[in-house]
């Protein structure tokens, strides 16, 4: 992938949704930190994160965070953790895998259309075998 003149950083990228407010934003950038090193091959512009939760600090809390990428499909990612740090980590690292499987699915290695596959060796045909065996014959009495 070529590099990005102003790549995608989660500080920079991320909104803060339902139950949250503008003082977790800061919080919960820290925890997704970790995902500024998969960010860095996107446009910062082209680049958008969006956490929430419903029902917070309830017993069916859901964690969502959202990203969309131009020329992507939207990724969603969800957790029913209990435990509101555990459910950020939790859909932040589910993000990261789903990043990742998406680079590789784009990646020519695995697109079966630009693959060199070797096609299977024929047998040798004893014609041919033959005809170079007389030509060498020929070459050596020459």
């Amino acid at each position: 992938m070529s590099a990005v003149a102003n790549p995608a950083t989660v500080a920079e990228c991320l909104r803060v949704g339902a139950g949250f407010s503008q003082g977790d934003r800061n919080w919960i950038a820290e925890q997704f930190a970790t995902l500024d090193a998969r960010l860095a091959g996107f446009h910062a512009d082209a680049t958008e994160l969006e956490v929430s939760v419903k029902d917070r600090e309830a017993r069916g809390q859901k964690v969502t965070l959202e990203c969309w990428i131009a020329g992507r499909q939207k990724i969603v990612t969800t957790s029913t953790e209990e435990d509101l740090h555990a459910a950020l980590n939790d859909v932040r690292d589910d993000l990261r895998r789903r990043l990742n499987d998406a680079k590789t699915r784009q990646e020519p290695r695995h697109n079966k259309h630009l693959r060199d596959i070797p096609q299977p060796q024929s047998e040798p045909d004893p014609a041919d075998e033959q005809d170079q065996n007389s030509a060498r014959v020929d070459a050596e009495t020459v």
